[in-house]
């Protein structure tokens, strides 16, 4: 009977284990960790992104198909930092996937040993608005913060399929060579323009304006995802006449009606600004990503400038 049980319990370890060189599947919350997952896995993984990079990320919609994909997936990766605590938790449920289970070897955080901005120090309350209680979480829109997502993706995908190990590390390594390429391009860009104070319609930047020595004066929204009202507008437009701000940066998933009244009134150049990959053709991959933002930017900075 004991050698029964030993049996048994064998044969279910090995139909549990995965088959050494199957494909790894991911699901990120972000295509913006799809993009990094395909750096780094290569051939052997396949991506899904829920959000899409033109999407707002704090209101995704839950679809039935997005169910499939979590009852398959082997690894989860979510931006954490409660950005998706308004759909994911009960597509997990749903999924009765106990593989990608927050505690779990396929699930992973990658905001763990990220540098997080705009901690609360306080109690969060409504009346702040969408204030996350942990800190913003845009933070893979500072490049360093996705050589750390990168690392970690390796080191969890060696965990799945060990047998892949030696191909994550060089992927690794190509990956993080490309970045510090990039970042040499985006740093000589923005140099000339370090200081700047810049207005944003949302709280999605501020990992970016750090590391790229730009300031943010003001947002157009009042309090995070709450819209614009009359006279903050009109309190924005003062100040920002006051301080010659050059530009407005904005999500292309808010109304532009106010941004674009407050620049017409200010001058200052109305940049729609793209948080995440996919969100246009051009932004194809992560390190896309901030190539057209920062040409975008640096070219309307250029522009101001420029004018006598």
């Amino acid at each position: 009977m004991k050698r029964t049980a030993i049996l048994f319990c064998l044969v279910a370890a090995l139909a549990a284990a995965r088959p050494a060189g199957a494909t790894v599947r991911i699901v990120t919350s972000l295509q913006d960790f799809a993009s990094i997952a395909d750096s780094v896995g290569g051939k052997r993984v396949e991506t899904f992104a829920l959000a899409k990079g033109y999407q707002d990320p704090h209101f995704v919609e839950p679809k039935p198909s997005f169910v499939l994909k979590l009852s398959k997936a082997d690894l989860l990766i979510v931006a954490g930092l409660e950005l998706e605590i308004g759909y994911l938790p009960p597509l997990i449920d749903q999924s009765r996937n106990d593989k990608i289970r927050p505690g779990s070897q396929g699930y992973l955080d990658a905001s763990n040993g990220c540098d997080i901005l705009e901690k609360p120090t306080g109690t969060v309350t409504r009346a702040m608005g969408d204030v996350h209680p942990f800190g913003n979480p845009h933070y893979w829109l500072d490049p360093d913060n996705g050589r750390v997502i990168a690392r970690a993706i390796a080191a969890r995908l060696t965990e799945i399929d060990p047998s892949g190990a030696a191909e994550y590390k060089a992927n690794l390594a190509a990956f993080e060579a490309r970045l510090t390429e990039g970042e040499k391009r985006w740093d000589a860009a923005l140099a000339p323009y370090a200081g700047t104070q810049v207005v944003t319609y949302h709280t999605s930047w501020p990992n970016f304006l750090k590391r790229f020595k730009l300031v943010a004066a003001g947002y157009i929204e009042p309090k995070p995802g709450i819209p614009p009202s009359p006279a903050h507008t009109v309190e924005l437009i003062n100040m920002m006449i006051e301080k010659k701000i050059p530009v407005i940066l904005m999500e292309p998933y808010f109304d532009q009606k106010t941004p674009k009244a407050v620049a017409e009134k200010t001058g200052a150049t109305l940049v729609t600004f793209i948080p995440s990959v996919g969100g246009v053709p051009e932004a194809k991959d992560y390190v896309g990503l901030f190539d057209y933002d920062v040409k975008l930017l640096a070219d309307a900075l250029a522009a101001k400038k420029a004018r006598p």
